[in-house]
Formats: structure tokens, C-alpha cells, sequence
């Protein structure tokens, strides 16, 4: 069978050479088209490369295009996936290093508190954009897959207001069942769950260990006496303690979720880990982005000698989308975790809500399992991160920058330190910093600017409680080398 799979924001060189392997793994789609999009002529020239070369070397009869043309690529798709970051580090150093100054000390902020609903606020324009090329030039019905954050947000704007087929995508489920696996002392195989919840806030709210029900105080004993697991995930193993289920996010993103756990200084590092970024670091994501910020020049001869290798050595991983594209044409049926509009999926949250949970794939397309109970506790702390995502699109789609302060204002960590004062000088700095990603907003910022001029909120010069160095180039450099 023959079809034509886009990649906007193929630049990402890493996961798009996954992507484009695990499909390659399905033999029915020998000879489906990868058209690769981007708006660095560069990464994508790189990206290219390294997927000619497994074709290539593979004796394939697919067919690889790349344009920096993205209604070009997309014409006549039947999917499309988007893995961007819209002001790429520039902007997101802004959704960490401004919050800050307010004493909102993120680990991430790609999915909600301040950082993430600024992300937002940038890439739905942009996810609409890709919304109104997938209905005037990809083939009629074609399914867009987005891998990227903030999740709930950019699903929810191109569900309700792109007018395309969508589906959300991420493989935290996947690497959290991993964990209780590997606590468990069995294999992945081994292991059944469902889970359930909204993006980044998802609860396994029943786990099987070779059909065995396991229930929470062994698991919380599974945990605990982890060497690893006992030492980075400790925000994980209170919520598990109080709430009674195990969450798929990591400490560092769970902690910033809630209002508990970052809101004083002196108890932060108290439930995070350094081993790590992701456990917890203030800015560890943006410092390890920033540190990592050429890796596609360093690793690209790695991923060039790794494309030289036949596939049959490849072992394709757990990433959603080619097991969905294969059930959608095979019929082969498929059950993964899958965001989508909830609509009675879940029935203690919202209809409207961008929910995470399981669901079955096969020719008739994506088919949820409806009539899910979160335990009371999840779904209370599930509604809150939900009104905050309603807030946030709402926003994005009207530029009203007093609803994204509202928005801002409704996030629970932000909420747990900032005077409402704060919050509307904070969005005003940031809207400021981030004009040029914001055109929504661009009504709006001379009198921001004017406000920002008269403010009397104090802010402070603080790197944060948990904070890394950035390397230099010269370090990363020597590093590089040595490694490889």
C-alpha cells in the first residue's frame, strides 16, 4: 500500500528519524511517501539525509521529499504529525527565567503554569495554521497527530477550532509502566494497566502483574525500597501515598502541576533530585536544551551510521503513531493512551476536556473506552489543570490578554505564591518579552509596556532553588568529543 505521511517540524532529527523507522518496521508501508517539513533548512537537509540513507540501504521503494514548503509537503497527506517548538529556546527561556522573578520556580513549564500556558499561547496560532493547510490540500479525512506540548492546549484549539481529525500524542504512559514494571521485578509484557487522567496528569488507576491485581500498599512498598526509583520519584511516591494511584509524569513535571511541592523555596529541595533534570532541577529542562542545543551537529554522524544498518536490527519502540497508522490500514487492532476530547470518556471531568486515556485502533479509526471513574482525588486536581487549559485556549483564540491573565492567575502553583498583583505584572512582562511569537497579543502591548513602566510589584534577582549551571560551549564541546 502506497500513502503519504508529513512531518512538520521534521528538524527535530532524533524523533523524526524514530518516527519514520517504526513505520518502516510495518512491511505493508514499503512504499508510503515521507514528505519532512521544517523552517530550518538545515536541520531538515540533515534529517533527510539519514532517511534516504535507511531507505536506501534498505532496498525500499519509498519515496522521501523534504521543502520547507508545509502546504507543499502536505498536499495530498493522509497523516500528518508535528512535533514543534514555536520560538524554539529563546522563548522558552523567557516561560522559565521571567516566572522566577515572581518566585514561581518551574522544572519544565511545557504544559501548564506560567511557561506553559505562554507555550501555548504561541503554538496555537501555529497549530491552526497547520489545521487550515490539513483541510484545503491533504487528502480528505487525514489524521493529524501531534506530538507536540503543551498537549491538552494544542489538541484542544485544533479539535474544537481546526476543524481536522486529531489525536494527541505522548509516551509518558509507556515510560511510567516501565517503572511499576521494573519495581514490580517483571516485564513490560507482563504488565496491564489502565490509565487514565488528562496529559501529563494521568493515574493508573488499575495494575495487573501477570494478571494479578496490584493494590496500593504494595506497590507504595515496591517503591520504597527501589534504590533509584526511592530517591528520584519522591514526589511521585507522596501523591501515591495520599491519593492512592501512581501518576505517569515525572517528579520534576508532577511537582510544578501542583500547588504543593514548589511553593516554598527551603522545601524544594526536599522532594526533588539532582541526579537528573528531570526530577526536579529549577530550569533543568531549558538547561539541559541549552547545553544540548547542537547535538544535532554532534550526533548527526552517529544517526547517519546508525541509518546504514539494516532494519531488521532496528527494534521499534513505543511511540503511538506507527502502531496507529498500521491498525488504521492493516486492520491489525492496536490499544494505546490517546488524548482526545473527552465526551463522556471519563465521567467525573469535563465533556470538553482534552483527556488522556486508553483506547482501540483499527480500520474504523480511534475508539475510546467510555465510562472511566477517576478516584475522587485525581479527578479533582485533573478539573482544576483543565479549567486552566479552557482559560488558556480561550485566550490564545482572542488575544484578550485579561483572560490569559486569568488564565495564569487559575494556575495552582502560580496560585500557591503569587498576589493577583503579581500575576497580571508577571503576564504583562512576559506577553512584553514574547511580542514576536504573539500576534494575538499585539494590540495589547503598548499599554502592557505602559503598565510595566508604572509597576510598583517587586520582583527579585533569583536563579531559582534547585539550579544547574549552564556549560560552556568549550565544556560541551570537550564533552562531545570525548563521548564520541
Amino acid at each position: 500500500m502506497a500513502f503519504k505521511v508529513a512531518v512538520i517540524g521534521a528538524g527535530s532529527v532524533g524523533f523524526t528519524k524514530t518516527l519514520i523507522s517504526d513505520l518502516l518496521k510495518v512491511p505493508e508501508f514499503a512504499e508510503c511517501e515521507f514528505a519532512l517539513t521544517d523552517i530550518n533548512p538545515h536541520n531538515l537537509d540533515m534529517v533527510r539525509q539519514i532517511i534516504e540513507t535507511i531507505v536506501s540501504v534498505n532496498r525500499l521503494p519509498a519515496r522521501v521529499t523534504a521543502t520547507t514548503d508545509r502546504r507543499e509537503a502536505l498536499a495530498g497527506a493522509r497523516y500528518i504529525m508535528s512535533c514543534v517548538r514555536v520560538g524554539g529556546l529563546e522563548a522558552f527561556a523567557t516561560d522559565v527565567n521571567i516566572p522566577l522573578k515572581y518566585g514561581v520556580d518551574q522544572c519544565v513549564g511545557d504544559t501548564i503554569c506560567a511557561g506553559g500556558i505562554l507555550y501555548g499561547q504561541r503554538n496555537i496560532p501555529v497549530i491552526l495554521d497547520f489545521c487550515k493547510d490539513i483541510r484545503e490540500v491533504a487528502e480528505p479525512g487525514a489524521l493529524f497527530l501531534n506530538y507536540a506540548n503543551p498537549m491538552a492546549m494544542n489538541t484542544w484549539a485544533a479539535d474544537l477550532y481546526g476543524g481536522v481529525n486529531v489525536v494527541g500524542l505522548c509516551h509518558g504512559v509507556q515510560h511510567g509502566a516501565h517503572q511499576i514494571a521494573q519495581v514490580l521485578g517483571v516485564e513490560d509484557g507482563e504488565l496491564d494497566y489502565v490509565c487514565s487522567g488528562i496529559n501529563h496528569q494521568t493515574w493508573y488507576i488499575d495494575i495487573r502483574a501477570k494478571g494479578r491485581k496490584i493494590e496500593k500498599d504494595e506497590l507504595i512498598a515496591a517503591f520504597e525500597r527501589h534504590p533509584v526509583y526511592s530517591r528520584q520519584e519522591k514526589v511521585r511516591i507522596d501523591v501515591l501515598k495520599r491519593f492512592g494511584v501512581y501518576s505517569t509524569e515525572s517528579n520534576g513535571h508532577l511537582s510544578e502541576y501542583l500547588p504543593w511541592y514548589r511553593k516554598r523555596p527551603e522545601e524544594i529541595g526536599r522532594w526533588i533530585d539532582m541526579s537528573d533534570w528531570i526530577h526536579g532541577e529549577t530550569g533543568g529542562y531549558l538547561r539541559y536544551s541549552t547545553e544540548r542545543r547542537n547535538w544535532f551537529e554532534t550526533d548527526f554522524p552517529m544517526f547517519k551510521e546508525q541509518a546504514g544498518k539494516p532494519l531488521s536490527e532496528y527494534k521499534r519502540t513505543s511511540e503511538h503513531a506507527s502502531y496507529i497508522i498500521e491498525a488504521m490500514e492493516t486492520g491489525r487492532v492496536y490499544r494505546g493512551h490517546f488524548n482526545r476530547r473527552n465526551n463522556g470518556i471519563i465521567t467525573n471531568l469535563p465533556d470538553d476536556a482534552i483527556i488522556e486515556s486508553p483506547g482501540y485502533v483499527d480500520r474504523f479509526g480511534i475508539n475510546m473506552i467510555e465510562g472511566i471513574t477517576l478516584p475522587t482525588a485525581c479527578a479533582a486536581t485533573c478539573s482544576v489543570s483543565v479549567s486552566v487549559q479552557r482559560l488558556s485556549v480561550e485566550a490564545a483564540m482572542s488575544g484578550d490578554i485579561d483572560t490569559l491573565k486569568l488564565a495564569v492567575l487559575h494556575d495552582p502553583l502560580v496560585g500557591a505564591i503569587c498576589t493577583p498583583d503579581e500575576v497580571w505584572a508577571m503576564v504583562d512582562e512576559m506577553v512584553v518579552a514574547q511580542a514576536q511569537w504573539l500576534p494575538q497579543y499585539a494590540h495589547a502591548v503598548p499599554a502592557a509596556k505602559e503598565r510595566m513602566a508604572k509597576s510598583t510589584v517587586r520582583t527579585r534577582d533569583w536563579e531559582g532553588a534547585a539550579r544547574k549551571r549552564v556549560r560552556s560551549v568549550e565544556e560541551l564541546r570537550e564533552m562531545s568529543g570525548a563521548h564520541h
